[in-house]
């Protein structure tokens, strides 16, 4: 039998295969924390399960229109359009069951065979593995710890070539909680509009943000002409499982991804967008406590990663990642992640899975408890100790 070269292009996601590691251990009687995987360990808020329910019972269980139910992108709209200060029309906002559908269909729609994608570097792997399906180049921009994460405008302007289609963004950030500024997005703006570019901008932790405001390059007056603003339902409101995306984008855009949605799932499921309705309209009290949660376990994890010998971590400001430097160990990112696997039972993930410019760095999720995140430090100290007995 035979297969396409494209798909041998598309790359794994590192977290759910540490998952599958890490629960296989799990099954043999040893115990893991788990710090890999990107999902709030919270349940979804009661009120928002109780509306889907009702949707069900209320017989909402057949198809829906392949970009969603007018309802449900109405509210979608009025919320992306009060967040981000922007004005939209519900024919603007498309729903899909999940973000990374979002991404893979606008990237579909607008990328052809040879185009250059900016990508981030360490950056969200989708980016990198769908641009490589469509044969695409990824052109990795560094993001640099001396530099919070964030983009250099000047190494931004440099990569780009007659070539270039797109630019991705991702802020806050996975794998490192780092924000871009307001600076930062006039920048990239200013220059994708000089260079006709895209501009996906992936803004799923826009709500988990600690100790500056949310900024959206969506907001910038021209900007919506050439953004996909992308933002959903799994991380905000502790639903990973639901699969509920929605972005904003030109219109016109909005008809070719209708379509693709069409060819590809047909709808998301009409139940659910119930719930996402009553998510973006209902209580938010249950959002407030998870993200003040976030931020204790941020605080905790970032001043034990730092007390280690060779581990140093910079404060993330969203997201609930962090992103410590581990160079100091004499410890490559993958081997530190097996280590600590292995020896530590601290499930954590290599910075070189989410680019070459990961390598020096592990990705630590602190969506878990205070006792675990402290637990999982006392773990790392003990086999950095054996580790170095071992080298010595």
């Amino acid at each position: 039998m035979q297969y396409t070269e494209r798909v041998s292009r598309l790359e794994s996601e590192g977290a759910f295969v540490v998952l599958a590691k890490a629960k296989q251990m799990e099954a043999e009687g040893k115990s893991v924390i788990h710090l890999q995987i990107g999902e709030p360990d919270f349940d979804t808020p009661r009120n928002i399960s109780d509306a889907a329910v009702k949707a069900i019972y209320d017989g909402q269980t057949h198809y829906a229109p392949s970009g969603g139910i007018p309802a449900a992108r109405e509210v979608a709209a009025e919320y992306m359009a009060k967040t981000r200060n922007i004005k939209l029309d519900w024919e603007n906002v498309i729903i899909m069951p999940g973000c990374k559908p979002l991404i893979f269909c606008a990237m579909i729609a607008l990328i052809n065979d040879g185009d250059e994608i900016i990508v981030p570097n360490p950056g969200y792997p989708t980016y990198r593995s769908v641009t490589k399906f469509l044969g695409a180049k990824p052109v990795p921009i560094k993001l640099r710890e001396e530099n919070d994460f964030r983009f250099r405008l000047d190494e931004f302007e440099q990569l780009i070539t007659p070539k270039t289609r797109m630019v991705i963004l991702n802020s806050p950030e996975n794998p490192t909680g780092g924000i871009l500024t307001w600076e930062d997005l006039e920048g990239i703006y200013a220059l994708a509009k000089k260079h006709d570019l895209w501009i996906l901008s992936d803004e799923i932790y826009s709500r988990i943000i600690y100790d500056v405001d949310f900024k959206s390059i969506s907001s910038l007056p021209g900007a919506m002409e050439r953004t996909i603003a992308i933002d959903g339902l799994s991380k905000t409101f502790a639903m990973t499982g639901w699969r509920l995306g929605f972005a904003a984008m030109p219109k016109k855009l909005a008809e070719y991804m209708f379509t693709l949605a069409i060819n590809n799932f047909s709808s998301t499921a009409t139940f659910t967008q119930y719930a996402l309705i009553e998510a973006l309209t209902g209580p938010q009290d249950a959002i407030d406590d998870m993200v003040l949660q976030f931020r204790r376990r941020r605080d905790v994890i970032v001043e034990g990663l730092n007390s280690l010998e060779g581990v140093s971590c910079l404060k993330p400001e969203g997201a609930f990642y962090v992103f410590p430097n581990i160079t100091g160990t004499g410890l490559k990112s993958k081997e530190f992640a097996d280590v600590m696997l292995e020896k530590a039972g601290v499930a954590c993930l290599s910075g070189t899975a989410f680019g070459e410019y990961g390598e020096g760095y592990v990705r630590f999720s602190y969506a878990n408890s205070v006792e675990n995140i402290k637990e999982g430090i006392s773990r790392i100290k003990k086999a950095l100790a054996e580790v170095g007995k071992v080298k010595a």
